[in-house]
């Protein structure tokens, strides 16, 4: 599937943060790259006069972006925490994954991860109350979303506008207020802040799409099974949803957003005609 992790690389960067072991496959800087280059060329098109040029702020959006999906990680990794589990992080070319370690602080066990793009589940893992997945997968998309908007409320409180919600679809382009104010004064300084919120909220509200295994899918899927309802019943939502995301990805030129969506449909598809229940 193409949402799965990449295998250990040599060219990886590893190294552990609030005792979360992190890894950033090399696969992630390229992702990065194909992801922010038609935000980049625009934003160094706009400013020709004063941009650094495209390479210098490539390497700002990868950075911004890092933080942006580390902090959606460490959410779920902070949220198995809460329950007894501790994980491990990867980053790579479609975001990011929080791991179980299979350790447990109470037991030695396997687990069900829980990540930006996607869950990873194993068939051993210690079974979690359908309101303990719920908050976990919740808790990515939220922190992410929490970060961007602390960061919102710092510039306008300078006095400065948001133009990174101009960039957003309907309704995002139509919030009050956040596109009004002063340009900030540096624009290596704007373009960190377009470049962070831009991708952390767009990406935060694209992840709670109600698809499986999207956060938004895993939240759908304990919420229908603790009102009682049935296993296909969270897997025709899905579909459904999927479906709905690449039709509308076709219809506005969203490849990548139709591909994905195709292929998230598929993987429902197969789940309902007898595979993999998680």
């Amino acid at each position: 599937m193409m949402l799965q992790e990449p295998p250990p690389s040599p060219y990886d960067l590893q190294f552990r943060l609030f005792d979360f072991p992190i890894r950033i496959a090399w696969t992630f800087w390229l992702g990065a790259a194909v992801f922010g280059w038609h935000l980049v060329d625009g934003l160094d098109r706009v400013a020709a006069g004063v941009s650094p040029g495209r390479l210098p702020l490539l390497l700002l959006w990868a950075l911004a972006l890092l933080i942006s999906i580390l902090i959606h990680e460490l959410g779920h990794a902070f949220a198995f925490r809460r329950y007894g589990t501790e994980s491990s992080i990867v980053l790579y070319h479609f975001g990011g994954l929080a791991i179980p370690s299979g350790q447990s602080r109470n037991h030695p066990a396997a687990g069900t991860g829980f990540g930006n793009d996607q869950f990873v589940a194993s068939l051993s893992a210690p079974r979690l109350s359908h309101g303990q997945e719920l908050w976990i997968a919740l808790a990515g998309p939220l922190a992410q979303l929490a970060s961007a908007i602390l960061l919102v409320a710092m510039v306008k409180l300078a006095g400065y506008r948001v133009m990174a919600f101009a960039l957003m679809p309907w309704p995002l382009d139509r919030i009050p207020g956040v596109t009004d104010g002063r340009v900030l004064d540096s624009f290596g300084l704007f373009a960190l802040v377009t470049f962070y919120v831009w991708p952390s909220v767009l990406w935060s509200i694209l992840n709670l799409i109600p698809v499986f295994p999207l956060d938004g899918g895993r939240v759908m899927r304990s919420l229908v099974l603790i009102g009682g309802g049935r296993q296909e019943t969270w897997l025709w939502t899905s579909l459904i949803a999927a479906g709905a995301g690449a039709l509308l990805g076709m219809q506005s030129g969203q490849l990548f957003l139709a591909i994905l969506f195709l292929s998230l449909a598929m993987g429902n598809y197969q789940m309902l005609q007898g595979g993999p229940r998680f």
